[in-house]
């Protein structure tokens, strides 16, 4: 057996151990996912797609060896509040687009602990490059990447795909490459970091990622996703609780507000009652649904040449 195969039947038993304590039809739903990733994918596992602080950024691709096409490509970056978590911990969630089929890059950032505010934004900036800059020797269809992530997660994913070259927040990893993203799915993430700050909406792991640095104000706008609505964005759809906790609400809101005012394409997901993920699964389900039917809309379709290439 060879390290990658290995590596996919490890997975897999992972993913049925995580079931424990769902649901027969849960069980049933990841059990049917987990299979479609053991036999459908090949992986590259721990990839460095840079180095910052000395620190190792990895990534792990999955990659559809069975689709006879160019399929999108997900960028999923976890959670944690900029202070904890790691990629191996979102496996879970990248389940229905295994099911899709998709190519799926799971990207690991620096923490608090390592770096502070901007530098998970850099990182998730670098893994972006690193997807287009390798696209052709991984059959990756660029025209069709999206980025999204939970939380903190979400927070990165709205900035890998929104922010501007001129914010000189991709000095890390410097290239020729267009930064571009078809479409972000938004996971109650955060809009602006300075709300967090200070105020009643203060959050001690948005003081822990800014830390104690000079201009602190001016770092946590410049990696607010709110500092860069303007017309010209991928499509934003947004997902979150309407009795979060974590990450107010008003968050969403206010990104909603402010891309529909700039004209720009998005929508947003209310989830009655819901706190700060863990929704029931009729909730998950409607949330999933609404995304399909927002991708379907607006992300673009494979060419003809792609799909039936000379």
């Amino acid at each position: 057996m060879n390290f990658r195969r290995e590596f996919r039947t490890v997975i897999f038993f992972l993913t049925t151990l995580l079931c424990a304590g769902l649901s027969a039809a849960q069980i049933r739903s990841e059990n049917r996912w987990s299979e479609l990733a053991g036999s459908r994918y090949i992986v590259n596992p721990d990839v460095v797609y840079g180095v910052a602080n000395n620190y190792p950024l990895k990534l792990d691709l999955w990659r559809n060896q069975s689709a006879t096409g160019p399929v999108p490509t997900l960028i999923y970056i976890h959670g944690g509040g900029w202070v904890f978590g790691d990629r191996t911990g979102a496996f879970p969630q990248l389940f229905p687009y295994f099911e899709r089929g998709w190519n799926i890059v799971n990207v690991e950032y620096r923490m608090a602990s390592v770096s502070p505010a901007p530098g998970a934004v850099e990182d998730c900036r670098c893994a972006l490059r690193w997807v287009i800059r390798n696209a052709k020797q991984f059959n990756l269809d660029v025209d069709r990447i999206v980025v999204t992530g939970h939380s903190a997660g979400g927070h990165l994913a709205l900035m890998a795909g929104m922010l501007t070259p001129e914010a000189g927040l991709d000095v890390d990893c410097p290239g020729d490459e267009v930064l571009k993203v078809a479409a972000i799915i938004n996971w109650y993430g955060v809009s602006d970091v300075n709300d967090l700050l200070d105020g009643p909406n203060k959050k001690t792991y948005a003081e822990a990622w800014l830390g104690t640095q000079a201009g602190r104000s001016e770092v946590a706008k410049r990696s607010s996703p709110l500092t860069y609505v303007r017309k010209s964005l991928p499509a934003i759809i947004s997902v979150h609780g309407d009795a979060d906790p974590v990450v107010p609400y008003s968050h969403s809101v206010r990104l909603h507000e402010a891309l529909v005012k700039a004209g720009a394409v998005n929508e947003l997901v209310t989830i009655k009652g819901g706190g700060h993920g863990w929704f029931d699964s009729e909730q998950t389900l409607h949330a999933y649904d609404r995304i399909w039917a927002f991708l379907d809309a607006h992300l673009p379709k494979a060419s003809p040449a792609q799909v039936n290439p000379k």
